[in-house]
């Protein structure tokens, strides 16, 4: 069986989604058995890996979804980022880097590493919902700890927070002074 009809559901499906999707609810969608499902992801992969493909199939936050290939998207992503959200600012980026590395973390902790005030940033970051509230810490004051969220993953297309960049030694000793 070539699952050819099959392999175009799943691709339209995921094509039609804004949201990545398990192969378990990509076989509630299209009304195919999961191993089906998991053959035409199989072929969506291979098709998409060709040099003449713009896009490909790709696990995100645990679900897969099509994106631009990486190589097209740097080029692309001014206009095609998200309109609504804008960019972020170099100080938004730094303390959304610090908090992604070093979560769960601190205001304190980040304002410590930063050497700057981060409210703002703070802020702005619960509000594109790429940061949260993820607990107390277990000091005296107990403050609010926080880390990433699914759409900071979807933003910098990771499956995983253990996928960002290595850091060299230098910056991780930075970070590990500030705690």
């Amino acid at each position: 069986m070539d699952f050819s009809k099959e392999t175009a559901l799943c691709e339209t499906i995921l094509f039609l989604e804004s949201e990545p999707l398990t192969p378990k609810v990509l076989s509630n969608k299209a009304q195919l058995s999961e191993e089906v499902v998991e053959k035409c992801l199989e072929k969506l992969k291979e098709k998409y890996s060709a040099e003449d493909s713009g896009i490909e199939l790709s696990m995100v936050t645990g679900g897969w979804c099509l994106t631009p290939k990486k190589e097209y998207w740097e080029v692309l992503k001014e206009f095609y980022g998200s309109k609504r959200d804008g960019r972020l600012s170099k100080s938004a980026m730094e303390t959304l880097a610090i908090i992604a590395y070093s979560q769960p973390i601190t205001r304190a902790e980040v304002e410590q590493l930063r050497g700057v005030g981060v409210d703002n940033m703070i802020r702005l970051l619960i509000e594109r919902n790429l940061i949260k509230e993820v607990g107390k810490k277990e000091v005296p004051g107990r403050p609010t700890l926080f880390g990433t969220t699914k759409e900071f993953l979807k933003l910098f297309h990771l499956n995983s927070i253990s996928e960002l960049p290595k850091l060299d030694e230098d910056d991780e000793k930075r970070f590990e002074l500030a705690r």
